[in-house]
């Protein structure tokens, strides 16, 4: 069987066969060039030369239509327990396009704007990323110093006023309630857009039950001992946990600088020489108690993890404002549950200093919250929970100021070691970006002047 096509001045053949398809093209008068026309193409050093389209669009263009890449992924789990990680993506992708603001829009216009040369271009590209990467850690080291002057106005509410750590819990949810105005603002759905609600609700319930257990600690354990486990148990896991349910990997060197980290971190857990060289008989109950004080600190590492991470699922579908919303209103219910719970009495604040300190604390934890909440949208949740380990060191330096008390040799080596891990992690992010670049615009500039365009 033979069919025969008229295809733009080309006549094509074609032979079916039961087995085979076989297709012969017979081509007309090859295109040669009219008489008295010259075309010509520019030349590296012309002008007009820099304008062509820069080989980040056609990149895009061949990633995004290759057979390759379509035959990779359909070998891939088709969705995560959170979701699919490259449909989260383009997702992303999408929405910045759609409703990104100025800045995406002057991205653009930087990026394909006429009568730029090509270093000119890859140097905003490179200042963008640059002044981002800087953003999100100032704002990360700015949550780790709301954390850390956390734990000193908590100690210092309980010492002094005899304020409770739940009772301090309940009275931040229902100051954050505030946040409603937020979402409500932008016109957005406080209770999360349609489709994502379910797994905002389950992540403000994690984000609520890690705090309710980290608050209960404090009654059962010391503050510093609490924190310490909550933040090595809350990084080892997100870690874990964003391997498996979104399958998000750390790098080499970050899994080193983290593993540091909680070295240091757990040089601080170890007990001082009076207490390990005691000869006194431990009272069954006290010891039982200390247990239950680290089970339920480990346990709020865990409910944090599963918050972090499942943030990070959702991204850029719902808001900074919209998820403290929902911390909040979820706090509110369960606070009380665990004041009871725990039999922990009411004692409200009787002064004015007391009223301060409790909307001090309440503003620090804002503060950590967004410096948090924003960085998920960029960074792995075990580099977000390692940043704030700097808490550590910052509340024993604040305890130094407000209360009189003298670490111990191993807390001093364990925050040295956080402070130093810390900061190489924020150095190893924002320092390449440079040699990056420079790497990228050789590579572009070899392209440009290949002799095959």
């Amino acid at each position: 069987m033979e069919s025969t096509h008229l295809l733009g001045g080309s006549k094509k053949r074609v032979k079916i066969h039961p087995h085979t398809v076989t297709a012969k093209y017979a081509t007309h008068t090859p295109y040669a060039p009219q008489p008295g026309v010259h075309t010509h193409f520019p030349q590296p050093g012309d002008d007009g030369y820099d304008d062509a389209p820069s080989f980040e669009d056609f990149g895009s263009f061949v990633e995004e239509t290759s057979d390759k890449k379509q035959l990779t992924e359909s070998r891939k789990w088709p969705l995560t327990l959170f979701g699919s990680r490259h449909n989260d993506k383009d997702t992303a992708h999408k929405l910045q396009t759609v409703g990104g603001g100025e800045g995406s829009e002057g991205s653009a216009k930087a990026a394909k704007g006429s009568g730029k040369g090509v270093g000119e271009q890859l140097a905003s590209f490179g200042e963008a990323s640059v002044s981002a990467s800087r953003l999100t850690w100032v704002g990360l080291l700015g949550a780790a110093l709301a954390h850390g002057s956390l734990i000193v106005l908590t100690r210092v509410a309980s010492e002094r006023f005899s304020l409770g750590p739940l009772f301090l819990l309940l009275v931040r949810s229902i100051v954050q309630l505030l946040s409603l105005a937020v979402p409500l603002h932008r016109g957005e759905n406080p209770f999360g857009p349609e489709g994502y609600r379910l797994r905002l609700l389950c992540y403000g319930i994690a984000y609520s039950l890690s705090l309710c257990c980290a608050y209960s600690s404090l009654t059962f354990v010391s503050p510093g001992n609490a924190t310490t486990t909550w933040r090595l148990a809350t990084t080892a896991l997100s870690a874990t946990l964003a391997f498996l349910l979104l399958e998000e990997r750390l790098g080499l060197a970050d899994g080193i600088t983290i593993a540091a980290g909680l070295c240091g971190l757990g040089l601080v857990l170890l007990p001082a020489v009076d207490e390990t060289n005691s000869d006194s008989p431990t009272d069954p109950a006290v010891f039982w108690r200390g247990a239950f004080g680290w089970s339920l600190s480990a346990l709020a590492g865990l409910w944090m993890a599963l918050a972090l991470v499942g943030y990070r699922s959702l991204k850029e579908r719902v808001g900074v404002g919209t998820a403290l919303f929902t911390v909040s209103w979820t706090g509110c219910l369960l606070a009380p549950a665990s004041l009871a719970l725990l039999q922990e009495g009411w004692s409200w604040p009787m002064s004015v200093e007391a009223w301060l300190l409790v909307l001090g604390l309440a503003a620090c934890s804002v503060i950590a919250f967004l410096g948090m909440t924003h960085a998920l949208t960029r960074l792995h949740p075990a580099l977000v929970s390692a940043s704030q380990s700097l808490e550590i060191p910052i509340a024993m330096l604040l305890h130094l100021a407000v209360l009189p008390l003298a670490p111990t040799a191993p807390e001093v080596v364990g925050s040295v070691m956080v402070i130093l891990s810390v900061g190489w992690l924020v150095a190893m992010k924002l320092l390449p970006s440079r040699v990056g670049g420079r790497r990228q615009r050789e590579e572009y500039e070899e392209i440009l002047d290949s002799p095959i365009k």
